[in-house]
């Protein structure tokens, strides 16, 4: 297991229900299985991440299948790209597991695989590690990754922030990450509801230091969401938050809310020979 000691960035040795370091920082395992690896200075509020009724709202809609498409595009494109013989993947900001529990069927391409979520959200965390039992989660901050230089074969990022310094330092040399990132019409409809003009707006392609794009597409289609579902997607949001109530109102007395996802997924590879020059 390569867990770092996310205090003084040693490595942290698995005993019977903890974690420690040789400098003597512990982190208790909770008894679904996960291990909190976020430092109480580290957080920027007391609960940080999704809550419990955000992380209920996603899993509602997640398990109604409406990202399921975008899910199997990853995980083929993730057939396609990882390292042979990859040992670990890691996915950043899994929340309560939906697309990690997934990237367990490249096991069958990568017998040697262990399956990774971190987010910050405990309340999440906690929900995965306790249906997920085939993947190993931790409460951990994307900005500050409690794993070893060099230790992760493959990524994922679903929306999710990180420092592209710590992309780099934990990724293997030739290895890979996967990012999801919303594409122009990407919740049109929704956003109609609450802006009087919506522009389309793509996320480009980013900037990583020894990194190289190797892959994109987009992956356009259109949902039918009923009142429950059209209100759960809407807490998902970021802008959730601006929501009048008036809205709220009107998706929940929908019966066939038409809504468009829009997807734009990109594959980066990390270069072995720039690696080995620094």
């Amino acid at each position: 297991m390569p867990y770092q000691c996310p205090l003084c960035h040693q490595p942290l040795e698995h005993r019977e229900n903890y974690w420690r370091c040789q400098q003597n920082h512990q982190f208790d395992q909770a008894k679904e299985g996960y291990v909190n690896l976020m430092p109480v200075h580290h957080k920027s509020s007391k609960n940080p991440g999704d809550n419990k009724e955000m992380m209920q709202a996603r899993r509602a809609f997640l398990e109604a299948g409406h990202y399921a498409p975008m899910k199997d595009k990853v995980v083929a494109l993730l057939h396609r790209y990882a390292p042979a013989n990859s040992h670990r993947l890691l996915d950043i900001g899994c929340g309560e597991g939906y697309y990690t529990s997934a990237f367990t069927a490249l096991s069958d391409q990568h017998p040697a695989l262990t399956v990774h979520g971190l987010d910050i959200s405990k309340v999440a965390v906690r929900y995965a590690a306790k249906r997920y039992k085939d993947c190993h989660f931790c409460v951990a901050s994307s900005h500050r990754l409690p794993f070893a230089d060099n230790s992760l074969d493959a990524m994922v990022r679903i929306y999710a922030p990180c420092k592209a310094d710590e992309i780099t330092r934990t990724l293997k040399p030739g290895g890979v990450l996967l990012t999801v990132t919303p594409a122009a019409r990407h919740l049109h409809q929704l956003k109609a509801q609450i802006y009087e003009e919506v522009r389309p707006h793509d996320i480009p392609a980013e900037s990583l230091p020894g990194m190289s794009l190797i892959h994109e597409e987009q992956l356009h289609y259109e949902m039918t969401l009923d009142g429950k579902e059209a209100t759960a997607l809407m807490q998902m949001t970021p802008f959730a938050w601006k929501t009048p109530d008036s809205v709220w109102q009107f998706l929940a007395q929908q019966q066939a809310f038409h809504c468009e996802a829009d997807f734009t997924l990109r594959v980066y590879q990390l270069s072995e020979t720039e690696i080995s020059a620094t």
